[in-house]
């Protein structure tokens, strides 16, 4: 087989900053190649505080080269990684929308509640995005054993057009990719990752699934029930808050969605669903198994009109 090499640099323009949070930055950029070709990406660097520090840019190179080969519609694409000046930056899907801390807060300014069928086909998108990235293997075909851990308000998108994306593998595990001290410090935003996870215990993908149940919960109810006045506050109430009948929160709750979100916060990892599939199929069969249920389409009206 004949092998050959495309020598390119492409060429990034900042256009504006799009996000800034505690150990990166994200812009929104304009790619330019070949006949004034142009294409709009986000552009994801290091905060200058973090630059110079060979952990964090080795976890940094290893997010994009982890997150380059998920390539699926619930999952944020990356598209390259690069270097300029000593600064390392990653090229991604720009996401016309907003995260779901923006969605619910802009719900709660206008006074709107989310309606339940929209509030559980997000959190099904949200499942299929984890079902694929749990499954992923490596070339040699040995699974990843990819846990997102930080499963969260902040790192789930959507798009003016109803796609739903789950973004942000910056504290990812997974073999060979990023280093990692689980079970040594706490990584995750304390309101909704898991007990284990809030107890310096080992995750595996039934961790990620508890957030979801976290996301579905919050969506519905328009609060966390989970978050303290402070970091450790929230994570006590993780590792031992009793998980209430969610019917008496919200009557818009019947006892499958009970049961469901049970299932999804079972603190006992053997209890809770095994697989995000397992997820999946249940919140889907639960908003169409009766006929016609939410869509992209219906979700991206709602937003637009939200908006």
């Amino acid at each position: 087989m004949a092998l050959f090499t495309i020598q390119n640099e492409f060429r990034y323009e900042i256009v504006r900053k799009i996000y800034e949070g505690g150990m990166g930055i994200v812009y929104e950029a304009e790619q330019h190649g070949a006949r004034e070709f142009v294409k709009r990406v986000a552009i994801k660097v290091i905060r200058q505080n973090y630059a110079n520090q060979k952990r964090f840019i080795e976890n940094f190179i290893g997010e994009a080269k982890l997150v380059a080969d998920l390539i699926h519609t619930n999952i944020a694409q990356t598209y390259h990684l690069g270097e300029t000046n000593g600064v390392y930056f990653i090229a991604m899907e720009l996401i016309r929308g907003v995260n779901l801390e923006q969605f619910s807060g802009q719900l709660s300014d206008k006074k709107r509640v989310l309606p339940k069928e929209l509030a559980v086909f997000i959190v099904s998108r949200v499942a299929r995005g984890l079902a694929y990235a749990h499954a992923k293997r490596d070339r040699d075909g040995k699974p990843l054993g990819l846990v997102h851990r930080d499963v969260s308000f902040k790192n789930i998108m959507i798009a003016m057009e109803g796609d739903v994306k789950l973004t942000d593998f910056g504290i990812a595990k997974a073999r060979g990719f990023l280093a990692d001290n689980e079970g040594e410090v706490v990584a995750g935003k304390a309101d909704y990752m898991s007990p284990e996870q809030a107890d310096f215990q080992i995750t595996d993908q039934r961790s990620d699934l508890f957030s979801a149940g976290v996301v579905l919960a919050h969506l519905l109810l328009g609060k966390n029930i989970f978050k303290g006045a402070t970091t450790e506050e929230s994570r006590q109430r993780m590792i031992g808050l009793p998980i209430p009948d969610f019917r008496s929160l919200d009557p818009r709750i019947d006892d499958r969605l009970n049961e469901i979100l049970h299932r999804a916060l079972a603190r006992e990892r053997d209890q809770r669903y095994g697989t995000g599939n397992e997820l999946l199929y249940d919140l889907e069969h639960y908003i169409y198994h009766s006929g016609y249920g939410p869509t992209n389409e219906t979700l991206g009206k709602y937003i637009r009109e939200l908006y």
